[in-house]
């Protein structure tokens, strides 16, 4: 399974950005999947995760409101979409995935057997 993430970039504060990761390899439709964020200095965070169903997801406070993650199963992808970006949104952005039956979303890394590489959201004020 490989996870590609792509759509980082130098954004203004208050901007919008979606990023997308696609996954390769099957069974995509079992997996849960989240994306984490790690800021210059900082341990990896996690920032949402969506389940197996496309309505079950949980967000970090910080984030709750102004993020979005929704997949496509028929696609393969998983999108983060990032409203009103604030400077501390600034940070590289992973996406990650597991195949699990859990009900209970995975919140934290070590949650995730999967990775992508990364993309760099820079959010300037």
């Amino acid at each position: 399974v490989q996870l590609q993430a792509s759509g980082g970039g130098l954004m203004q504060a208050g901007r919008p950005l979606r990023l997308s990761c696609a996954v390769s390899g099957p069974p995509f439709r079992r997996y849960s999947l989240g994306w984490f964020r790690q800021a210059p200095g900082k341990e990896r965070e996690f920032v949402t995760a969506i389940g197996r169903s496309t309505s079950s997801t949980y967000y970090v406070g910080s984030v709750k409101g102004r993020f979005t993650i929704s997949r496509d199963n028929d696609k393969k992808m998983v999108y983060l979409q990032m409203n009103s970006l604030k400077p501390e949104d600034t940070a590289v952005y992973y996406c990650a995935a597991v195949e699990t039956i859990m009900t209970v979303l995975p919140t934290t890394a070590h949650d995730y057997k999967y990775w992508g590489q990364g993309t760099l959201v820079t959010v300037s004020s």
